[in-house]
């Protein structure tokens, strides 16, 4: 008589301790999405059926986070009034850029005041991601050094970043510190959209609009930026025809 082994149980994802805010972007213009942001914001288009910006935000509260802090300015009230109609499993805090839209250095740092605890996450609502076998949010948590980096970036290899049309941004040594991508070259790692952050990175910071690469240069010259590479799938839904391919990808298991 044949015998059959028990199935293997899963083992359940270790206890990580994450950190309690997020800083959700989500004040963008959405050019490029045209013309599906003509009458809405890039992060209330849909993708399967869900928006992109739930999709972030229930990312967040499955990894246990419990503040979301999210930027506003193009269509502003639309975010809001969705938020408004979410669940209250996840605090929501909104940073007004109704007046001067501040980019992404530049409007995490009017948020600051906003943002309990340190470090924190900060993450894009405009792009896609699936976790691999663990949470991608909690696997920076558990990288996260305190005493060696200011920035620690989720990244996913050019090769599996799919629907992106970009060179690479990175390169990453064998501890996981990044330098950016050289002039006419390509690059093996691309930018996912996720990163945690400590505040001290935003001491000197300029004030008004900038992107967070200021930021970014400043750790990487103070040899304190790291990368950390997502097991999972991801996918930059910048553009009408990517949320279509994203899609299929996504029924693709």
């Amino acid at each position: 008589m044949k015998r059959f082994s028990a199935p293997l149980a899963l083992r359940p994802e270790p206890h990580v301790a994450v950190p309690q805010t997020a800083m959700v972007l989500a004040a963008g213009l959405g050019k490029r999405m045209r013309p599906l942001t003509a009458t809405r914001p890039k992060p209330l288009v849909e993708v399967a059926g869900r928006t992109l910006l739930d999709r972030t935000l229930d990312h967040l509260r499955a990894a246990g986070v419990a503040k979301a802090v999210v930027n506003v300015h193009y269509f502003a009230d639309q975010i809001e009034a969705h938020l408004g109609s979410r669940d209250q499993a996840l605090e929501i805090a909104i940073s007004d850029e109704r007046a001067l839209l501040l980019e992404t250095g530049g409007g995490v740092t009017k948020a600051l005041p906003l943002i309990d605890g340190d470090p924190f996450y900060v993450v894009n609502s405009d792009n896609l991601w699936v976790d691999g076998a663990m949470s991608s949010l909690k696997l920076l948590a558990q990288r996260w050094d305190a005493d060696a980096m200011d920035a620690l970036l989720l990244l996913v290899p050019l090769a599996r970043a799919s629907c992106h049309a970009g060179r690479g941004d990175f390169t990453m040594d064998p501890v996981g510190r990044l330098a950016w991508r050289r002039e006419g070259r390509m690059a093996p790692f691309v930018y996912t959209g996720l990163q945690i952050v400590a505040k001290r990175l935003f001491d000197s910071a300029p004030s008004g609009s900038f992107g967070f690469r200021t930021l970014w240069d400043k750790a990487l010259a103070d040899r304190r930026l790291f990368g950390l590479t997502h097991p999972g799938l991801w996918s930059d839904v910048g553009t009408p025809p990517a949320v279509a391919a994203t899609e299929t990808l996504l029924a693709a298991g």
